[in-house]
């Protein structure tokens, strides 16, 4: 046998040396005469992995992402037009659905919208516990989005511990407003309801819980080979890039660049609570996973301080124009009955303007544009939702991983399909 048997390009060469015959594998590269070909492979849409209705469509060397095309998928409920055709107070619902799992942050970033129109300021009480229900909401997206990341990745205890803190915070919050996930608690001009007798107490016990079971998660994962594996030096952002994309929230944050709208823009009295903004260095998945891990804490923080510090006084603007009349009122007196008559049948009504008011959401900067033309329905209703302008850079994100990064990938990006809704 000799190697001219053997074409230069085979994987089998045979070597007559001194010390008899020898036989080698030599890797092949690409352009050896071996056809190679890439793979079209899709992914999704399917929970888990790809959330929601959104669809990857990946080009594969090997395991290597060449090329991708990212679909946001096709959830077209009209959010915008919907908002259109209600009075101010009747799209609160609609908010819910934009990011069903911390709605209440959403609710007060359109009434402080319409309330800006109105060139109102809502009582100090009120502003207060729209802060402390906003942050319970933060706390409950974050363990969310990392508790799926972790059982995508295989680590179905933690999302268990994370899935027991987060019941305690929907707790509280089903007693505030009665319900769990649709809340529609705000009004414009304030809140629905006030806290319950003992809510402070009520808290703090959920607080200890969702201090221990993020401690039990933080234990398994933040210092677990394997997990690390998966996330550190994966999808890499930096912050220059971060921000040509319009990038906010924990993944501008992972990226070093200090931007927090509560603190850059502060809104129901922020400016009074002494809360620290988590930065990462590299801008992978792993700095995405403890941006989101330590500002859990931070929220919690907010919550101690504002509830320690809880204002007395009312809830709700004292003017029927934007506020209904309490029941006694209607039922016992001929203008509280005309009040409640003209507040139902033409709403709010703010003057003739337009406003874009930002709100620090789970996921990024929420905030929605819009125009009044001084009737009792939004002219103009436009949402910048942090998830739809995310997506922009998932394409990026993923171009020279391998497949199996996607999973991770996605889950630090935590895109939530109602915000998609176009």
């Amino acid at each position: 046998m000799s190697n001219a048997s053997n074409p230069p390009g085979s994987l089998l060469n045979v070597d007559y040396g001194a010390g008899g015959v020898s036989t080698h594998f030599r890797p092949r590269k690409v352009g050896d005469d071996l056809h190679t070909e890439t793979m079209i492979l899709n992914m999704g849409p399917a929970h888990p992995a790809t959330h929601g209705t959104v669809r990857i469509v990946t080009e594969l060397l090997g395991e290597e992402i060449v090329d991708a095309d990212v679909e946001v998928g096709y959830l077209h409920r009209g959010f915008e037009k919907m908002c259109e055709t209600v009075d101010y107070n009747q799209v609160m619902p609609y908010t819910d659905r934009l990011n069903y799992v911390s709605p209440l942050i959403n609710n007060v970033g359109w009434c402080l919208t319409v309330e800006e129109l109105l060139q109102i300021t809502v009582p100090k009480r009120a502003q207060y516990i729209r802060t402390i229900l906003s942050e319970i909401s933060r706390i409950s997206d974050h363990l969310t989005c990392l508790g799926a990341s972790a059982m995508e990745l295989g680590a179905f205890t933690v999302m268990l511990y994370f899935m027991q803190a987060r019941e305690s915070l929907w707790e509280l919050i089903e007693e505030v407003t009665g319900a769990r996930l649709t809340i529609s608690y705000c009004r414009v001009g304030g809140i629905k309801d006030d806290l319950t007798i003992g809510f402070a107490e009520r808290m703090a016990r959920a607080f200890e819980v969702v201090k221990e079971q993020v401690s039990k998660g933080d234990r398994l994962l933040s210092r677990n080979r394997i997990f690390m594996d998966r996330m550190c030096d994966i999808a890499i952002i930096d912050a220059e890039t971060a921000i040509n994309y319009s990038i906010t929230g924990p993944l501008l944050r992972a990226s070093g660049v200090d931007y927090d709208v509560r603190k850059a823009f502060p809104y129901s009295s922020y400016e009074d609570f002494d809360f620290d903004v988590p930065l990462g260095t590299k801008g992978d998945n792993y700095d995405r996973f403890n941006v989101r891990m330590e500002e859990i804490f931070q929220s919690i923080k907010i919550c101690e301080q504002a509830i320690k510090n809880l204002p007395d006084g009312p809830i709700n603007v004292d003017d029927p124009r934007i506020v209904l009349d309490d029941k006694k009122e209607v039922y016992g007196s001929i203008d509280g009955m005309i009040n409640h008559f003209e507040m139902v049948i033409k709403g709010v009504e703010p003057p003739v303007g337009d406003v874009y008011l930002p709100v620090e959401g789970g996921n990024g900067e929420l905030a929605y544009y819009t125009v009044s033309d001084g009737t009792g329905k939004p002219y103009k209703v436009h949402v910048r939702a942090p998830s739809f302008i995310h997506m922009g850079i998932v394409k990026k994100m993923i171009l020279g991983a391998n497949i199996a990064d996607i999973v991770p990938t996605f889950g630090m990006v935590n895109m939530i399909g109602g915000e998609c809704d176009r």
